[in-house]
């Protein structure tokens, strides 16, 4: 049973325990959880989900990599508090709505049946589920998790918006470079692995 999917008022589940088990349930099961656990104009628990992630990663990499963040003032503590509290509560929630708009845009055109844009903003809030692994400099684990990601916001288009997988590919596209390739930094990591292996990419 599954009766933490779905709120009985509508939307999903509130609460630490019920953003870990959405944590899983869309890693393994993500066509069944955008089909239950998408909800109109519920975005609240998944602008929560993705604090959690961005705060998780961001702590992480401000922990393992050294000049991740700047110090002001001599003061490297509340530095580092002030960059995780803006990356949290500022940059977070700001490039998901302008992502989610962006890609309402390009839904108008490629999906006639597609749903609103709190449900835009759903996906993409649960797709970066795999990003909370992202914080450690390791150039492999941060390609996977955007790459996952990415497959993760193709099968909520698909679902959320009905349109098929080649199609929701297509529509994702642009919003998975930037919150993917960009924003948790996957093109860096992609161009240090080759890098790595002796090839060079003309930029």
């Amino acid at each position: 049973m599954t009766q933490w999917v779905e709120n009985p008022t509508g939307g999903r589940d509130r609460g630490p325990i019920a953003v870990a088990r959405a944590w899983l349930e869309v890693l393994v099961r993500p066509r069944r959880f955008f089909r239950t656990g998408v909800a109109p104009g519920d975005q609240a628990p998944g602008l929560v989900f993705a604090a959690a992630i961005v705060f998780v990663e961001e702590a992480t990499r401000m922990a393992l990599v050294t000049g991740a963040y700047p110090v002001f003032g001599g003061q490297p503590l509340a530095s580092k508090a002030l960059g995780l509290a803006l990356a949290v509560v500022l940059v977070m929630p700001a490039t998901l709505h302008l992502t989610a708009a962006l890609q309402t845009l390009v839904l108008m055109a490629g999906a006639p049946d597609r749903a609103g844009v709190s449900e835009t903003v759903q996906v993409l809030s649960y797709a970066i589920a795999p990003c909370l692994l992202a914080g450690p400099p390791i150039p492999a684990l941060r390609a996977v998790c955007a790459l996952y990601g990415t497959v993760l916001l193709v099968v909520g288009t698909s679902e959320v918006h009905g349109v098929g997988t080649a199609r929701a590919a297509l529509l994702a596209a642009v919003p998975a470079a930037i919150v993917f390739g960009y924003g948790f930094r996957g093109f860096a990591a992609v161009g240090d692995l080759l890098a790595t292996a002796g090839i060079s990419v003309p930029v």
